[in-house]
């Protein structure tokens, strides 16, 4: 009989961690084929088909829907075509999964199609399951539970990852990007640590044991009960703080636990500032109502305007549209650099009902009004349909977000985390407006600018406001010069 093989949720980009396993596009038994779609799963990102590596039988489905899974979990179990399968049993799982996941789902991309893309499937592939038995409507899917404990492969895929990584220095070696978050997160000098993996790499399991001890040493010394902690431990249908009825409990997870984790890191690691100033669209609204009429079908909308006159912005105050990155060196110690972009990746606020996602122009001062209009209306269907992939969400480089679409005029928004600004579009509606001394109505709108005081100071960002509020208010003089 064959052991089958098991497939790990693998590395789906952008840091992600995890995954809603959102539902199974094969069944216990079905014969599949390399590269098939085997399950859709939802990141803070996107919605994602993962395809399969292998074909074969479907032996085993580790997880029901609704459920999250980390990367580098077992995701599925295959018996391979041909083979006898043998009983279905738990899968060894390294204690440090997360980290030797993308060298063992390398190995799995050599047993099988060789060209998976990393959580965004493959072309072709995309056959239907063929049954070889079968499938009772009242079936559950075979959940295994997985063992912690370390097969001989993946730990040998976890030390080849971790020693590729080796540096002279404090550390004695570079551990994964999640362990020194772990570490960062919770505290925890990584310099006290002896590791336990080759060569004294330090592992996950390293840096779990130093925080479960404190962890469990606060919880003894500080009974009290936090305000928070009173509204988590209400019984039944009643808060306990404040007595209360309770008519609903919703768990902080995808878009929304990504955008909770993206907005309190930006609060409290960027000193942003914010600039604001009201301004006459009437010669840019005008201008679009004369294009629309001799060509209704091809006029850029309003926001596709502002975004070339951002675009223009930005070539003049290169600041705005950079990033503050951080350094470490061999000593432990950090140094910060101000990288400004070759280029534009104009990111722009959507709703959907996913949350708010904010996906990117790419090279969008390359665009023209009708062409930033253009990718505006394709990606916001994109994200809507929740088709969006991390490099459409998250390769921004400055965001202008139209929050006048809800009716308000203005607002200080939170940077998009690590960029450096946001501009945001009130509302256009009609104001008393002086012009040449006399009072008259106005199509009036504010803009408001919030930046990264590390990068800029109040000239730089009151400088680049002014330049947008201008191209408005002279949209025909600036629209010629670009």
């Amino acid at each position: 009989m064959s052991e089958p093989k098991v497939f790990l949720l693998p590395d789906l980009g952008e840091g992600l961690t995890e995954a809603e396993l959102v539902s199974w596009l094969v069944a216990v038994g079905d014969e599949i084929r390399v590269d098939q779609p085997i399950a859709e799963v939802e990141t803070a990102k996107s919605m994602v088909e993962v395809p399969s590596p292998y074909a074969g039988t479907v032996a085993v489905l580790h997880g029901e829907p609704g459920q999250t899974l980390d990367v580098g979990k077992p995701l599925i179990s295959v018996t391979p075509v041909g083979a006898v399968a043998a009983p279905a049993k738990a899968p060894e799982v390294a204690e440090t999964a997360e980290d030797a996941a993308a060298a063992v789902y390398r190995e799995e991309e050599k047993a099988g199609s060789g060209n998976v893309l990393i959580g965004y499937g493959t072309p072709g592939g995309h056959g239907v399951a063929r049954r070889t038995r079968p499938r009772k409507s009242s079936a559950a899917p075979v959940v295994a539970e997985p063992v912690a404990q370390v097969s001989a492969a993946e730990k040998a895929a976890d030390d080849l990852v971790l020693m590729r990584t080796r540096v002279p220095g404090k550390l004695g070696a570079v551990i994964s990007p999640l362990v020194r978050r772990m570490a960062r997160d919770h505290g925890v000098d990584l310099g006290d640590l002896q590791g336990s993996g080759a060569s004294g790499l330090i592992m996950r399991r390293d840096v779990e044991a130093v925080i479960k001890p404190s962890v469990a040493g606060r919880a003894a010394v500080a009974p009290v009960e936090t305000p928070a902690a009173a509204a988590v431990a209400g019984t039944g249908d009643t808060d306990a703080r404040t007595g209360l009825g309770i008519t609903g409990r919703t768990a902080v997870r995808g878009v929304r636990k990504a955008v909770a984790a993206n907005m309190t890191r930006s609060r409290s690691e960027i000193p942003e500032a914010t600039v604001w100033v009201d301004v006459d669209a009437t010669a840019l609204v005008e201008l679009r109502a004369a294009l629309k009429k001799a060509d209704p079908h091809h006029t850029p909308g309003l926001l596709a305007f502002i975004a070339r006159f951002v675009t223009a912005g930005l070539r003049k105050f290169p600041e705005l549209n950079s990033r503050l990155v951080t350094t470490e060196d061999t000593t432990g110690g950090a140094s910060q650099e101000i990288v400004v972009f070759d280029g534009v990746n104009l990111g722009f606020a959507a709703q959907t009902d996913r949350g708010l996602m904010v996906p990117s122009v790419r090279n969008a001062d390359k665009l023209s009004a009708r062409g930033l209009d253009a990718e505006i209306r394709r990606l916001t269907a994109v994200v809507r349909d929740g088709k969006a992939t991390p490099a459409e969400l998250g390769s921004g480089t400055f965001t202008l977000n139209n929050y006048g679409i809800f009716g308000v005029d203005g607002s200080a928004a939170i940077i998009n985390h690590p960029e450096v600004g946001i501009l945001g579009v009130g509302r256009i509606i009609d104001k008393p407006w002086v012009v040449n001394g006399e009072l008259a109505v106005r199509k009036v709108t504010e803009l408001t600018l919030t930046f990264d005081h590390r990068v800029c100071d109040g000239g730089t960002a009151g400088g680049f406001l002014r330049f947008v509020a201008d191209a408005i208010e002279n949209p025909g003089s600036v629209l010629a010069d670009m």
